[in-house]
């Protein structure tokens, strides 16, 4: 007697889902070198402080109106607060769209025995 085991990867064949795995990887290598190199720019205290960050969250930009030490003049943790806050927005921008991003190639690619791999 003879047991199927029934096919776990949508009806493809070894081989196609190696072709499908292969141009996923070089869709994300692309898409990855892509969102390095973009730019995340966000601002904090009514645009008196605003920060670019690039995908690999590195910081490329501080730019702080004079105004904002005029208004955080003897309260430099003010300003130190507005510099946190834009940071970690530019920083949560550049992740979610990265991960967003990445989980479009990725979706639809069901791997057996590796759920939520991506």
């Amino acid at each position: 007697m003879k047991v199927r085991i029934p096919n776990q990867n949508g009806g493809m064949s070894q081989q196609q889902m190696l072709k499908k795995v292969q141009q996923m990887q070089e869709d994300m290598a692309t898409l990855q070198a892509d969102l390095d190199e973009r730019e995340y720019t966000a601002s904090a205290g009514g645009d008196m402080v605003s920060v670019t960050v690039t995908g690999k969250h590195e910081i490329k930009a501080i730019n702080i109106k004079p105004e904002a030490l005029e208004e955080c003049e003897g309260d430099p943790e003010m300003l130190e607060d507005f510099l946190i806050i834009a940071l970690n927005e530019a920083i949560t921008t550049a992740t979610e769209t990265g991960e967003k991003e990445m989980n479009a190639i990725t979706s639809g690619l069901n791997i057996p025995g590796m759920p939520g791999m991506f």
